[in-house]
């Protein structure tokens, strides 16, 4: 299993440039001491997450009774129209919170850095690879170390590239996981078909 290729692949999900403004409209009001420690306790939650859905993944499928198949195919759904909405944002406000209000889990650690397509790309990658799960798990963290070091340092990034060179990024981040999504679709249907 190629680890820099799945840690790039969950990073370009994770789409913390993308996240930047967003990041930035929810800590705004914060003080900026508490904005280190709300960001820091949201990021290891996230953390947490998904290594919960990476080492239960295959006992949380068998629960369901979902094949991996079906997985692979919504998970490439899900993560293409994700990747669509990267590429073609709409305005408004996706943060879901009060004015003054303190994010805790939603919406930054879920679904801004641990969203639902990057927990269907952990499912699809346990079951798949039940065997390589420390290999998965320390792809899960370089991408999650790449995510934490660009929202710690907001400021930095936001300054560096400006609004335009965000939206850039976004979208070339969206280009990219169309690609990996229409891959991931059409394994699981190679798979579907044959089995």
């Amino acid at each position: 299993m190629e680890i820099i290729s799945v840690a790039t692949m969950m990073f370009l999900i994770m789409d913390p440039l993308g996240n930047l403004p967003i990041v930035l409209a929810i800590l705004k009001h914060l003080d900026p001491k508490r904005r280190r420690i709300v960001l820091i306790r949201e990021l290891c939650f996230a953390l947490l997450i998904l290594m919960i859905f990476l080492f239960a993944g295959k006992n949380i499928l068998g629960f369901l009774k979902v094949a991996p198949e079906t997985l692979s195919i919504s998970g490439g759904v899900i993560l293409f129209i994700i990747a669509i909405k990267m590429i073609f944002p709409s305005a408004g406000s996706i943060t879901g919170l009060a004015a003054g209000e303190e994010p805790f889990i939603v919406p930054m650690a879920v679904p801004m850095i641990a969203g639902p397509s990057l927990i269907a790309s952990l499912l699809v990658f346990s079951t798949q690879s039940p065997n390589d799960l420390p290999e998965l798990a320390l792809a899960v963290f370089l991408a999650w170390s790449g995510t934490s070091v660009i929202l710690m340092f907001y400021d930095f990034f936001h300054r560096i590239l400006g609004e335009r060179g965000l939206k850039a990024a976004e979208r070339l981040m969206g280009l990219l996981l169309v690609m990996v999504s229409t891959q991931m679709f059409l394994d699981g249907i190679k798979s579907y078909v044959a089995g």
